[in-house]
């Protein structure tokens, strides 16, 4: 798909210096620009390229000057990469809007589907669910029974979505992502043996909720585990039966959280963090990567290590620990004179 310099502007409420019929129909960034290629200039560092770059089409800001004449085409905007960020958004819209039904797919009959989908091929979906206008789901998905799926969300391909799970609007859940499997419940017998507990709970997305690539979401073993409005989880994350993350909170690739915690609002937490089962993560929280939450955590706190505690703490400790071969031979030295001069 082309677009010309003219209908970016138009889109971006800014200004062609060039050639307004000049085409793209790829994005690059500035370095790299090939001839068909649409980029941006934000940070000054790269302003040089701007006089040696192939891009057809170059986004820059108002106040940019020219010290030189460039075969570019430039279109001046308020702010540069905040534009450029909502022209990938725009072009993400567009490249994604399929529409209609491929075959072959299963879909009960008594699940009711809104406009303006798209049903990729190989997907199922089941008894009473119930899906909004304009979502799009992507070939090899499966939807379990009863679930709710809410107006402009997008399911890309190979996503388990298990029964009775809650799916908000405008939520976008990446391939690979299970959720709604049962939690990891087990109760031992007087032999030892481990047995199942059933997990008759379910799982809700509120609104607004991105979901990485091989997350999984485990459903309560009652109730809910809840994933609050505007929540957003990396890859590969494993959420365990009754957690709740408060709205806002982001959390990066590989991080662990146990059964039944509770973490709050506007929460950044790294990757590959682990954080315990039954405890409280209070709102604003920051959890640097590879620590490890074993108990309950105040609001406004910014965490590290492993067991983890407060990063002005954890600083000081570290810089001992750095020393701590120092340390030791200044002991042992004490220690050998103490001895030398008591004998």
């Amino acid at each position: 798909m082309k677009f010309k310099a003219q209908q970016i502007a138009d889109i971006l409420e800014g200004e062609v210096y060039g050639n307004p019929n000049e085409e793209v129909f790829k994005l690059s960034k500035i370095e790299e620009g090939e001839k068909g290629s649409l980029t941006f200039l934000s940070n000054p560092k790269y302003n040089g390229y701007l006089y040696t770059t192939n891009a057809s089409i170059a986004i820059v800001n108002k106040d940019f000057k020219l010290e030189k004449e460039v075969e570019t085409t430039l279109i001046k905007v308020s702010d540069a990469y905040a534009s450029f960020s909502k022209l990938l958004e725009f072009y993400n819209e567009v490249k994604n809007n399929k529409e209609g039904r491929e075959q072959p797919l299963f879909i009960a009959e008594s699940a009711t589907i809104g406009s303006n989908e798209y049903i990729g091929a190989f997907t199922y979906v089941g008894e009473h669910v119930s899906i909004g206008t304009n979502v799009k789901i992507y070939p090899n998905t499966y939807i379990g029974n009863n679930c709710k799926i809410g107006d402009n969300t997008v399911i890309f391909a190979g996503v388990k979505i298990y029964s009775d799970t809650q799916i908000g609007e405008n939520c976008k859940i990446h391939s690979g992502t299970i959720i709604g499997a049962d939690g990891f419940g087990f109760a031992p017998n007087d032999k030892g043996e481990y047995k199942a507990i059933p997990q008759i709970g379910n799982v809700i997305l509120e609104d607004n909720v991105d979901i990485g690539a091989g997350v999984t979401i485990d459903r309560a073993t009652l109730g809910s585990t809840i994933i609050r409005k505007g929540v957003k989880l990396d890859n590969q994350i494993q959420v365990a039966h009754n957690v709740e993350i408060g709205a806002h909170t982001v959390i990066a690739a590989q991080t662990g959280i146990a059964g039944s915690t509770k973490i709050g609002k506007h929460c950044m937490i790294g990757g590959q963090v682990g954080i315990a089962g039954h405890i409280k993560v209070g709102d604003n929280t920051k959890i640097l990567a590879k620590a490890g939450v074993t108990k309950s955590v105040k609001a406004n706190q910014i965490l590290n290590g492993s067991p983890a505690f407060n990063i002005l703490d954890f600083t000081k400790s570290a810089v001992h620990f750095k020393n701590l071969p120092k340390i030791v031979s200044k002991l042992n030295n004490l220690e050998k004179e103490i001895k030398t001069q008591t004998k």
